[in-house]
């Protein structure tokens, strides 16, 4: 297929990557010209703006860090890239956006006729690089067959929750609050134990053994080591998702107090310089409070 990849980041680049691996034509436009060198390298045309890059192509996949980003790239430049695409063409969005804008993205698309496919991604830059994404999408059945060689060569499995794309933004932001709740509690009990001098190697064994989960596993040692950096997932992010949530709960007049609480702890990680490091290191609000930073 000719695809249009906008957004090579730490997960676009290697998402974009498997596509040509796997025989796609790409075009492919970041902000920060370097990040594009490996795709160039690769067979990609580089593109010099948004608009530029999804003329002609058959789907345009966005992987951009916020609603800002999107919403920049697609409807509001003097040059948006919604204008440059051709009816028929579908929007494959693998960002994680708020539920209001994924309702105006498909709305906007379907008037100029076009197909707009939600399609965010769980998992860490080592699993997009990996091919082990696990991709939820949502949109017009036609439109999701369309993309469904595309989400193969860059996932190890799709969950199709709904014809209406919103639907796997929802789904993408719940998923986040329950990773987020997760290094939370985390955080609090790694405080516990450190402060109780109990051998942390054996609390990760004991924790292992009972989750039996990669993801325990992985953010287990990093805040047990204290590994924050290089992030896998910038902490300014975690705050962005924990907002999205909150957003979406009031919209649906659902309480949620865990929310509440992560996004003070963010806050305060982000009030300490920690915007660019790993998520998980909201542990250490944890661990300052219960006196234990080094």
């Amino acid at each position: 297929m000719n695809v249009a990849f906008l957004g090579t980041g730490n997960m676009g680049a290697p998402m974009a990557l498997n596509l040509i691996r796997a025989g796609h034509t790409l075009s492919a436009y970041n902000r920060t010209h370097e990040k594009l060198e490996p795709l160039a390298k690769a067979g990609a045309r580089i593109a010099a703006s948004p608009a530029d890059a999804v003329r002609g192509c058959e789907v345009a996949i966005t992987m951009l860090s916020n609603d800002r980003a999107v919403r920049e790239a697609m409807l509001d430049s003097q040059t948006p890239a919604i204008d440059a695409l051709t009816r028929g063409a579908v929007h494959m969005c693998t960002s994680t956006i708020s539920v209001a804008l994924s309702k105006e993205l498909a709305e906007a698309h379907t008037t100029r006729g076009q197909g707009y496919v939600a399609s965010p991604v769980l998992g860490r830059p080592d699993s997009a690089a990996a091919k082990k994404l696990w991709i939820m999408a949502a949109g017009q059945p036609d439109h999701v067959n369309r993309c469904r060689p595309l989400m193969d060569a860059m996932g190890r499995a799709v969950t199709v929750v709904g014809d209406e794309g919103w639907r796997a933004n929802l789904t993408k932001i719940a998923m986040n609050f329950m990773l987020a709740s997760m290094l939370e509690a985390m955080g609090e009990a790694f405080a516990l134990v450190r402060k109780s001098g109990v051998d942390l190697n054996q609390f990760l064994e004991i924790q292992n053994g009972l989750f039996n989960s990669p993801v325990y596993a992985n953010y287990g040692s990093i805040i047990a080591d204290r590994r924050f950096e290089p992030a896998g997932f910038r902490l300014a992010l975690g705050l962005k998702d924990v907002g999205l949530a909150l957003e979406a709960a009031q919209e649906s007049a659902v309480p949620m107090p865990l929310a509440s609480l992560l996004r003070d702890n963010y806050l305060n990680a982000m009030a300490h310089g920690r915007a660019e490091a790993d998520w998980s290191a909201v542990a250490d609000v944890a661990a300052k409070n219960a006196g234990v930073n080094e």
